[in-house]
């Protein structure tokens, strides 16, 4: 039974909003959170509460999207607002049901514990970090748990319901030489519960993030020029989402704001090159069982082999472009109608080890985790930062190197990757688009650039 406290005579709410319309839903959500952020010895904020509301939507037939949200949920409130959104159509109808329900159940929920272990555990967190050396100088760190349950009705009938765990931990720290500082940044989480300290200790977090900083105070700048690049896949799929996921959005793609655009059926990249964006993996932090529209989640294989299948579509541009909606309707909340958007997306493996992807450069720059960057989904052009990497001299793993960027284009990486390594590596973050946040997980095997432009001190 969901904890929202639906209003009566939702079914003509929802055929007054529907009338003339192609589509129309009602998002009812309810979201609760807490959050803890520790700076230094201070705990800098303990905030919890709780958010609800509907968004009421309507797509004309001229594919024209009308919106609107509320925080109260009353009958006459919705009702008004189905009135506003429509143009002047006699009410339609609606039967929706029976509900479906589904919950991303934690194994251990956030409720077993009180908020005095929780604040113990970002504090020993801290006492990790700052313990390692006496050149570490700040830490900051973030606890985050969220509650989202979600009642979603359509004008197809669909009625459905989820709930969502999400958790976060992330521990950042700067560290000091000689007035040199460098960062290190660790974050672990997912649609799971507090089971995942159980596989990442918050001093284990903590001790990543403290060696990442002081690894590259000791690091020589990175040289620059076109190098061969090797992308670990402990750097997660930073590159794959950024540089080419957006361009498979079906609202840039469709539309010709994509590189991608028009080239369905194409090779547009390596045949050992496989994305996959799959938003049914268990405990991943873009996982979902229906996405923001209704829709079950579903596995899209969007390149296969080098080949461009599909794009990611939500109701609105399935709708436009007479395509399938696949799962892909993503909102940051009531507050916002849906947008076609990734969830976890990632590089599938392949055939080569990644010590022999390694022993086959002899000489270019390995990269073990990436920053942040820039991405023109127009062109696929892109510019990262590298927070940890290392130069690999005679194939093999040689010294640290900071300071390095990578510049290139998204689609003429993918076309030159000649390595795939077996593994896989994920990675987690919040993708911004339009103005919303969603939580998003990414990942790549270990892959082999044979030459890339890489920012950094001239040689």
């Amino acid at each position: 039974m969901s904890s929202i406290p639906l209003p009566a005579g939702l079914e003509r709410v929802l055929g007054v909003l529907s009338a003339g319309a192609l589509y129309a839903d009602l998002y009812f959500e309810r979201t609760r959170d807490l959050i803890l952020v520790l700076e230094g010895e201070n705990l800098e904020q303990l905030s919890a509460g709780e958010d609800m509301g509907v968004g009421l939507r309507r797509i004309e037939p001229t594919y024209y999207t009308r919106y609107a949200f509320s925080n109260q949920l009353e009958t006459g409130v919705l009702l008004d607002l189905a009135r506003g959104l429509r143009q002047g159509e006699e009410d339609g109808g609606v039967r929706p049901g029976p509900p479906r329900r589904e919950s991303l159940s934690p194994k251990v929920p956030f409720g077993e514990r009180d908020l005095a272990w929780k604040v113990e555990l970002v504090k020993r967190a801290a006492r990790a970090a700052s313990g390692l050396s006496p050149e570490i100088r700040q830490v900051r760190v973030v606890y985050r748990e969220t509650e989202k349950d979600m009642v979603i009705l359509t004008s197809e009938g669909t009625w459905v319901e989820e709930t969502r765990p999400y958790f976060l931990l992330a521990v950042q720290v700067v560290a000091a030489r000689e007035g040199e500082l460098q960062q290190g940044y660790e974050p672990v989480g997912g649609t799971v519960g507090l089971e995942l300290l159980e596989e990442d200790p918050p001093e284990e977090v903590a001790r990543r993030a403290a060696e990442r900083a002081l690894l590259m105070l000791s690091a020589r700048r990175a040289p620059g020029g076109r190098l061969p690049v090797v992308l670990s896949s402990s750097a997660g799929g930073t590159m794959i989402h950024e540089a080419v996921g957006h361009g498979l959005e079906a609202d840039h793609a469709e539309e010709g704001f994509s590189v991608y655009s028009g080239r369905l059926g194409e090779e547009v990249a390596s045949p050992l090159v496989t994305v996959i964006d799959d938003p049914t993996l268990p405990g991943r932090r873009g996982s979902y069982v229906f996405d923001d529209e209704g829709v079950p989640a579903e596995r899209v294989v969007l390149i296969e082999k080098g080949v461009l299948k599909t794009y990611l579509y939500d109701r609105a541009t399935a709708l436009k472009f007479g395509r399938r909606p696949n799962g892909h309707g993503r909102r940051e909340s009531y507050r916002h109608r849906p947008l076609p958007r990734m969830a976890n997306t990632y590089i599938a493996p392949g055939p080569h080890d990644p010590r022999e992807i390694i022993r086959s450069v002899p000489y270019g720059l390995l990269v073990k985790k990436m920053g942040g960057g820039e991405v023109n989904p127009v062109t696929g052009d892109f510019v990262f930062e590298v927070t940890e990497g290392y130069l690999i001299q005679d194939g093999e793993v040689g010294e640290p190197v900071r300071g390095a960027t990578l510049v290139g284009n998204g689609p003429e990486v993918l076309r030159t990757i000649d390595m795939v390594g077996n593994d896989l590596g994920f990675g987690i973050g919040t993708c911004g688009k339009d103005g919303q946040g969603v939580p998003v997980s990414d990942a790549q095997p270990t892959l082999r650039i044979p030459e890339l432009v890489v920012g950094g001190e001239v040689q």
